[in-house]
């Protein structure tokens, strides 16, 4: 029977620690490493709707992409968000993993999945990893080139929907062929030359700033148009992935998917 330390065993052998970011807190959060593993539920976010979603289905482990613990925490008092997720794993007995920058970095990793949903040919990381084929985002090319609002409603078609939907930057006519992309928050790519001279920038969390500067680079011919999509969304993708790695891994374990959306907004007012 497989117990927490065995499976994760097998979550650092998909998701090595070592190409977690430094700032990244990955890995094994809440639970006891001798206690057996059944099922695994997987999610994006360890948040209290996805763990009585896991408790529901009587899981031993929630895996989810975000750490609940980036920072140092001082105190897990259930009047916190961490301390009630805590204790509500706690009494359930269930752990919570955590595979985030380790699992955005390989090669069936957030950002290729959705770059493989979008059918890039000849993709590479923008960032190199310790190979030549990991690292952070993608580069590649469509088929062949297509206005940008026809790859904004790809995306639509994609994507699970979400209240903040798709955010533009660029002429709905302008044709791209060169896609970078990096599912989560990727304005800190913004500067990486493989971004610049792409004809596209798909990623999430762009803050005004960071995206007005890269908009005006766009306006004048040095930079690419700009999609914003949610966070959630672009990353909830690569469940359905990581779920298929676990079961060939595990033979003795269920595994299973949320489907619940746990990106913050609940609706819009269009103006």
């Amino acid at each position: 029977m497989s117990t927490l330390a065995s499976v994760s065993a097998v979550v650092e052998r998909l998701w090595p620690l070592s190409g977690a970011e430094s700032w990244d807190s990955p890995g094994l959060a809440v639970g006891d490493p001798e206690r057996p593993v059944t099922h695994i539920h997987l999610a994006v976010d360890a948040v209290l709707d996805t763990v009585d979603e896991a408790l529901g289905l009587d899981a031993d482990l929630l895996l989810v992409h975000h750490p609940l613990l980036f920072r140092g925490a001082r105190t897990v008092s259930e009047d916190t968000t961490k301390g009630a997720v805590i204790a509500r794993l706690v009494r359930g007995g269930c752990a919570l993993v955590a595979a985030h920058t380790n699992a955005d970095v390989v090669e069936t990793g957030t950002s290729r999945v959705l770059a493989h949903q979008l059918g890039l040919l000849d993709q590479r990381p923008i960032t190199a990893g310790s190979t030549p084929t990991t690292g952070l985002g993608i580069v590649g090319r469509l088929a062949e080139p297509v206005p940008l609002v026809a790859l904004a409603t790809m995306l639509r078609d994609v994507l699970p929907p979400t209240a903040s939907g798709i955010r533009v930057a660029g002429s709905a006519e302008r044709l791209v062929e060169t896609v970078a992309l990096c599912a989560g928050a990727g304005d800190s790519l913004l500067d990486d030359p493989a971004v610049r001279s792409a004809d596209v920038f798909i990623t999430s969390d762009l803050r005004h700033h960071p995206a007005s500067d890269a908009r005006e680079l766009m306006l004048l011919g040095r930079g690419p148009a700009l999609i914003d999509v949610s966070h959630w969304a672009a990353e909830w993708l690569w469940l359905d992935t990581a779920a298929a790695q676990l079961r060939e891994a595990l033979d003795d374990v269920e595994v299973t998917l949320s489907d619940l959306r746990t990106d913050p907004w609940d609706f819009t007012v269009v103006q």
